[in-house]
Parts: structure tokens; C-alpha cells; sequence
């Protein structure tokens, strides 16, 4: 049985705002959605613009895995860090209010309207170390992996809070996303080991 077609703009953004949850207006026009369209929308509080040329549906709930992807879009240099990453590993049970992205030391911070993002200076090696690509929504994203996250977070303990790397530590081995060998690694890569060894060897010990 052959679904219904959109029959109107109205009709055909609901249908790709509803698939794709957040899209860019060139996006939109490319699928035949003029901005006229869009702006009555608007208007009518059906859809809700969070940032210029940005559209999404009126209090739609946003993915988390999706402002991963906007962000990687709009920072193509930079790399999912510190809690976002960590949430992404599904090793915290924070809610970071604002994408965490790593870049260069001497990079340009990058203006980003939405999402909301938080940037944190990587020296170019610590910005190498553990990056990985992931794809989210079609879109490459790079984001550390597990380990390099978890040992970044203790690099930034007195910003992201100790608490929240050492709940990293538990719930990444718990569920055997990261190997003590790696942590160790990296740490003694990025000169932080002395802090993070009695941390990770206890964890080691407790969890089993």
C-alpha cells in the first residue's frame, strides 16, 4: 500500500522536521520548502527557530546525538569532549546543558548559536590522542573514545568536577567500554598518571 505524500509545504516541513528533528532553511528550500513558508510557520508558533537558519518543530525534544552532529558540522576541526562525550559513551549521568568541543590552542573559538556549546583548549597532541569518527544522522562526528574521555575528565576535574570523572571510571569499566591499559596510556601520554593510578586501581579492585 503505497503512504501519503505531502500535499503542501506545511505538510512536507512537518514531514522532514519530524524525521530529521532540526534542519538547516537551505535544507528545507533544497526539499521544496520556501522560506515564506517557513517564516508563516513561524509566525503561527508551529515551528520554533532556535538559531538563524535553523528550524525544528515547536517544543520538540532534541536529541542529544543530534547536537552532537550540528556541532561537528559547524566545528569541523574540533572533537566531542568531557561530559558530551562521556554522554555519548553512555557513561555519565550528567546533562550537559551545552555541547563540549575540543580545539586548538590557538584556534579561533568558534561563534555558534545553537546548539549551545562549551570549548575546551586542547594542546595538539591531547587533540589527536583517542579521536575517533562516529556517524550520527549520516553526518561524520569525531568524539574520544571512552578511555581518552575519561582521562581528559580528570585533566579538567576542576572544571567538569572530580566526581564526574571518577563516575566515568565506574561506569565505563562496569560495562567494559574501557581497559585499564588504555586509561594508562593515555594518562602517562598527557602526563596526568600520577593522579589518575590510585583512582583507577581502586575502582579496579572494588568492581572486580
Amino acid at each position: 500500500m503505497r503512504q501519503n505524500r505531502p500535499t503542501t509545504q506545511q505538510e512536507l516541513a512537518f514531514c522532514l522536521l519530524q524525521q530529521h528533528g532540526i534542519m538547516r532553511q537551505s535544507d528545507l528550500q533544497r526539499r521544496g520548502v520556501n522560506p515564506g513558508t517557513l517564516a508563516r510557520l513561524v509566525d503561527a508558533g508551529l515551528l520554533h527557530r532556535p538559531s538563524r537558519g535553523l528550524y525544528e518543530l515547536a517544543n520538540a525534544e532534541i536529541d542529544a546525538a543530534h547536537a552532537l552532529a550540528e556541532v561537528a558540522r559547524r566545528v569541523p576541526k574540533g572533537v566531542i569532549c568531557l561530559i558530551s562525550a562521556l554522554q555519548y559513551h553512555e557513561m555519565t549521568l550528567q546533562l550537559p546543558r551545552n555541547v563540549w568541543v575540543a580545539i586548538g590552542q590557538k584556534v579561533r573559538a568558534p561563534a555558534v548559536g545553537y546548539p549551545p556549546i562549551r570549548v575546551a583548549r586542547f594542546s595538539d597532541q591531547a587533540l589527536a590522542l583517542g579521536a575517533r569518527t562516529y556517524r550520527i544522522d549520516s553526518v561524520p562526528v569525531r568524539i574520544f573514545d571512552p578511555a581518552k574521555s575519561i582521562v581528559d575528565c580528570f585533566r579538567f576535574r576542576t572544571t567538569v568536577g572530580l566526581d564526574v570523572a571518577l563516575e566515568a571510571l565506574r561506569m565505563g569499566w562496569r560495562a567494559r567500554k574501557v581497559k585499564p591499559d588504555d586509561i594508562a596510556r593515555y594518562a602517562k601520554a598527557l602526563r596526568i598518571w600520577t593522579v589518575v593510578r590510585p583512582y583507577l586501581e581502586s575502582v579496579v579492585a572494588d568492581e572486580g
